[in-house]
């Protein structure tokens, strides 16, 4: 049994993690990426590696960004929208949370709303909401908020689609937050196959007619084979998560999620959050965690959420 301490600390390192060692694969076709067993940390001489002036074990935007509502989260007490955004705009502008002070990477919709959010935009409203407005940056960064939250699932539900407003503001980006951080609430849990748990359950708390449920059955479509590949769309990241906890351990979900190509660092972030909590930190390869930079940024926000959980 897999004590939730380290289910908790696994989600959280396992995010970081797998989005450094995708940094140097993103933007290669699968086809143009090393063999699985090259894939690492650093990656094989030779290669070119996406974003050469990040270092190795530098975390993205998509590590920053979780960080940022992490440390939102602990601070408030709950969800605050306008405090979260004001925490995104300072990752952006300043560099908060970001390894070195360096911001080396941003989705082009999320950009879009940091500039409405700098115009004085309300956070609820900032995110674009047409439906090709359907990228993961909502997805990559949102599961610091299910390992935090300590309400019932309709609350996180409602706090998970509520968070994705400020970037990504359409029903798709929200149900696949929401499927999620139920599917990595139902893993926390040691639910017995908890994507299908997670989906009956957002079925449960989607009613029929409304928006969230039709993209849930037309668009993510979640009882059909999860072919996702690396696309940076939002539903392809999420089934492509899915599909690779096949792999097997925490490094073989990474590896597999990289091997998807394209957007590796999101993929194998959104992978490996739910591979670290369901096999627990130590299942975390020790070199790849000493290799992780940002540690000083990293071990109050880690610490921090152990607290609110009386697990320190």
């Amino acid at each position: 049994m897999i004590a939730r301490r380290d289910r908790i600390l696994g989600g959280l390192m396992g995010l970081l993690v797998g989005d450094c060692i995708g940094v140097p694969y993103e933007f290669h076709r699968p086809e143009d990426l090393p063999p699985l067993a090259a894939i690492d940390i650093t990656p094989p001489a030779g290669f070119v590696r996406a974003h050469a002036s990040a270092p190795p074990g530098a975390w993205s935007d998509d590590g920053a960004q979780a960080l940022v509502l992490l440390e939102s989260l602990l601070r408030c007490g709950r969800l605050d929208l306008d405090d979260f955004a004001r925490g995104l705009l300072a990752w952006y502008e300043q560099g908060f949370l970001a390894v070195d002070g360096v911001v080396f990477d941003v989705g082009v919709q999320t950009g879009v709303a940091l500039a409405e959010l700098r115009a004085g935009v309300a956070p609820a409203q900032a995110g674009p909401s047409h439906v090709h407005a359907n990228g993961n940056g909502s997805l990559m960064r949102v599961l610091p908020l299910a390992l935090w939250h300590r309400g019932d699932d309709d609350a996180l539900v409602a706090d998970v689609q509520r968070q994705s407003l400020v970037t990504h503001g359409h029903p798709r980006a929200q149900v696949c937050c929401a499927l999620y951080c139920l599917w990595a609430r139902m893993t926390l849990d040691g639910r017995g196959e908890p994507w299908g748990a997670a989906v009956a359950r957002l079925r449960e708390l989607s009613p029929h007619g409304s928006p969230e449920r039709a993209e849930l059955e037309w668009s993510v479509r979640p009882d059909e084979p999860h072919e996702g590949n690396g696309s940076g769309y939002v539903v392809d990241t999420l089934r492509g998560a899915y599909q690779v906890q096949s792999a097997g351990s925490y490094p073989a979900v990474v590896r597999a999620a990289i091997a998807l190509g394209h957007d590796t660092d999101t993929t194998a972030c959104v992978a490996g959050g739910i591979a670290g909590i369901r096999d627990g930190v130590d299942a975390i390869p020790k070199l790849w965690l000493e290799h992780l930079r940002g540690q000083e940024l990293l071990r109050p926000l880690r610490d921090g959420l152990l607290r609110w959980h009386g697990l320190s």
